[in-house]
């Protein structure tokens, strides 16, 4: 049946596609997250009437954040060419489309993270200060948790786009469903393989979105 429907459709190569869709998808996300809370961190600490106010280290850090998220991601791609080939020694292949997309997601995602430690009340961090929390424990006790459903949330938009980057990955080289759909539907005029591909990339999103509200609402205890 599938094959009368989608006669050029190689599913064995459609699977190898998914699975390095998936698997740039998964490491990016796991990075940015961890890259993402730590440059949020820094932006809100170093703010203005913050703990760790400096006025020189926010304004390198929200710069960086600033010029990385407003890069097309398409030529962010080709400026990060030479560390790509440096870092990972090719620019072919899921493992080296990774550079590109958490540089990419990550300062994106600070943003948000910034957004969402700003919407902590600061009556609790206070009340924290009072108790003789120290800075670490304000972080890992405070902060955080209470801004633990807006992250998520955030890292869930954030998943979704590295989806869409990664097809745009895949039609330089680096692999996955993006990759096969322009070499295996575009190019040879296939639109089946192309549909398919679209339809699994989908399929992804829609579960990347039903994880991350069913966290979220789990965390959420207002």
């Amino acid at each position: 049946m599938l094959e009368q429907w989608f006669p050029n459709v190689d599913w064995e190569k459609m699977w190898e596609a998914t699975v390095q869709t998936l698997y740039m998808t998964a490491i990016s996300v796991v990075a940015t997250f961890i890259l993402g809370i730590i440059l949020g961190l820094l932006l809100f600490l170093t703010a203005p009437g913050n703990r760790w106010e400096n006025k020189v280290i926010n304004f390198i850090i929200a710069s960086f954040v600033n010029v990385f998220r407003s890069i097309p991601f398409i030529i962010l791609i080709i400026l990060l060419i030479p560390f790509t080939v440096w870092l990972m020694k090719s620019m072919l292949g899921a493992n080296a489309a990774l550079p590109a997309l958490i540089v990419g997601a990550a300062p994106f995602y600070a943003r948000m993270v910034e957004i969402a430690l700003r919407e902590v009340d600061k009556g609790v961090i206070e009340a924290s200060q009072s108790m003789g929390a120290n800075d670490w424990e304000i972080i890992y006790k405070v902060l955080l948790p209470e801004s633990m459903p807006a992250l998520v949330s955030g890292i869930t938009v954030t998943a979704i786009a590295l989806v869409s980057y990664t097809a745009m990955a895949g039609v330089v080289g680096a692999g996955g469903l993006g990759n096969l759909a322009y070499l295996e539907g575009y190019q040879r005029s296939n639109p089946d393989v192309t549909l398919v591909a679209t339809v699994i990339i989908l399929l992804i999103v829609f579960i990347l979105q039903i994880i991350g509200d069913v966290i979220t609402r789990s965390l959420d205890k207002r």
